[in-house]
Parts: structure tokens; sequence; C-alpha cells
């Protein structure tokens, strides 16, 4: 069994302190939060003790760390966690900030850190299958993909704020989702964005509705929709169009029931938090961590997270000047 730090104990902290707990290869040993009550209430809750950082990493126990605290400590972490000779579980982004992520990435290299950046929506078991009957050639070759991502509202102002804006925060997930399932790198970018959900997300200087083209050197195309509200719950969708036809992940619905009447049928709300749509995810994510822990390698790795950060400033620019961007 490999014991594990958590750094973080916040809303996505407690989600990976619940599945390490759940994973019988892993050990929740020490949590480190700079809000003392936050940390002993996990550190309590699974027989874990509140640690610093620096005791965290000191301890030859700790074989990993999930770094689960807010996005500007990302990167440092991290690299503190590589040079301990920890392996790394950390939420995305791995940096707001691209030259400093690829600055990073020289150092991880040399370290030969094992890194896992926690792209969480490669580990749906739909989206999942939907990449493996692609690479399998179920529809022949692909040519376009096309990703649905609306939010059901739009969250607080002083979020957005922080959040480094709409296409690093938010769409960033999709770029990583098309890298995955164009199977080539992008070589164009072109958004369009704009402010239809909440004016005060425009006066933070952010949008919250945008769409997005990218292009391989192949010609493979993928449209992302991104809005900041739905109306009708968390609406995440993939569809992908080969060269033989198509193929399809929907949405998740709160149950499977239907009721039928006079008036058609009327099926269940889809579900309404990202907590509830990738529960499943989060939790193959903790067992992902212990297949890196016992030498397995990591399916998505800080070369992906500096590569997804790329695009999502390719399209900021693109979104602010009105031109495409080459890469």
């Amino acid at each position: 069994m490999h014991d594990i730090a958590l750094i973080g104990a916040g809303r996505i902290g407690k989600i990976h302190a619940a599945n390490l707990a759940a994973s019988p290869r892993l050990r929740l040993t020490r949590v480190v939060d700079p809000f003392p009550e936050a940390a002993a209430a996990v550190a309590a809750r699974y027989d874990a003790r509140v640690s610093t950082i620096e005791e965290a990493l000191a301890d030859p126990s700790i074989a990993g760390v999930v770094v689960a605290s807010s996005t500007d400590t990302h990167l440092p972490y991290s690299l503190a966690a590589a040079e301990a000779g920890k392996a790394i579980f950390c939420e995305k982004p791995l940096d707001q900030d691209l030259a400093a992520a690829r600055e990073s990435a020289a150092r991880f290299e040399a370290l030969r850190a094992r890194l896992f950046l926690a792209f969480n929506r490669r580990f749906d078991p739909n989206f999942a299958a939907l990449q493996a009957r692609l690479a399998d050639g179920a529809v022949g070759a692909l040519e376009t993909l096309h990703i649905i991502s609306h939010d059901p509202a739009p969250p607080p102002v002083d979020y957005v704020t922080i959040s480094g804006g709409i296409f690093k925060d938010m769409v960033i997930h999709d770029f990583d989702m098309a890298r995955w399932l164009l199977d080539e790198e992008v070589t164009e970018v072109f958004a369009s964005a704009s402010v239809l959900v909440d004016p005060a997300i425009g006066a933070a200087g952010d949008s919250d509705t945008a769409k997005t083209i990218l292009r391989t050197a192949s010609g493979r195309l993928c449209m992302i929709s991104s809005s900041r509200r739905s109306g009708y719950g968390y609406d995440q969708r993939i569809e992908a169009f080969g060269s033989k036809g198509m193929i399809r992940a929907q949405n998740q619905l709160e149950t499977t029931v239907e009721t039928w009447g006079e008036s058609g049928a009327a099926a269940d709300r889809f579900q309404n938090f990202f907590l509830d749509r990738y529960a499943v995810a989060y939790a193959r994510e903790a067992e992902h961590f212990a297949d890196i822990l016992d030498g397995g390698a990591p399916l998505v790795d800080f070369r992906d997270g500096v590569a997804a950060l790329a695009l999502a400033e390719a399209a900021a620019r693109s979104a602010q000047t009105g031109e495409r961007v080459l890469l």
C-alpha cells in the first residue's frame, strides 16, 4: 500500500481524499492546507495527520502527492514534489502561464518526474469508450469532431476574476479531449467569444460563451462549443464523424426512468453538477495513480498540460484579435 499526502483540503481535495481512502492500494496519511480547520477535518475523517508541505515531502514513507490546491500553487508544488522524488497527481491546469509551464518541462524531464495531470474527462467511461472505438477504426478514419461543454449556470464573479479566463479555466478540458481524440497535434486555432449570460463576467474582463475551431496538419477539424449556462443541466456531449460513420457520447441522466403518455415520452433530467457527472472519472483517476506508483506510466503528463495550455492561449488570442492563430 502506498502512503499519499494530499495538498489542498477544499472541494476537489475532499473528492480525492475519499477516492484515495476507497482504494485498496492507497492510504492517505498526510493532509496539507493553509486553513488548519479544513486540513484537520479531512485528516480526522481518514485517520491522517495535518502536516506542512515541507514535512510531507521530507517523509520517506510518502510515495505520492496529490496537488489539489489553488491553481497558482500547482506548478511550484509539483516541482517541489518531483525534486523530492515523489509521484505527483496534479489537478489541471499545470499553470496559467504558458512560458512558466514550458520552462518547467525541462526540469520535469531532467527529474524524470512521474507527473499525472488530472484531465479527468479522459477517465470518463463513456468518453474512454468513444476514444477506444475511434482508435479501433469503428467508423473508419476520423474526419471531424464536435465537442459540447455547457455548464448549468455561471460561476460567481469573484471566481471568474481568478480563473484565468474561460479558455484556460473551462475550455482547457476540451482542448485536451480534442488532442486525445484527434490523435494529431493542432496547427491552427480560431475562436470567437461573447458575453451572453452574465454582464458581470464581461465587466470582469472575461467571456461566458465561446466557439473554437481547431485544425490539424492533415485537415481534421474540431469544433468546441462552450457556455457558462445551459438552462437544462450539465451538457457534456461528443460526436466523432469518420469516413464510415459517426460515434456519439451522450449526456448522463439522473436516472434512466422515462414517463410515457399521450404527449410523448419524457426522460429524467441531466445531471446538474460536475462532481456528479464525473464521479466515476475521479475514482478512476485515483486507481490510475496507484498504477503509476506500481510502476506504470502516466496516461496524461506535463507535456499534455503544456500543449492544452498552448491551445488555450491561442484561442484567447484569436478571440481577442478575430484572427486565426497558427501553431
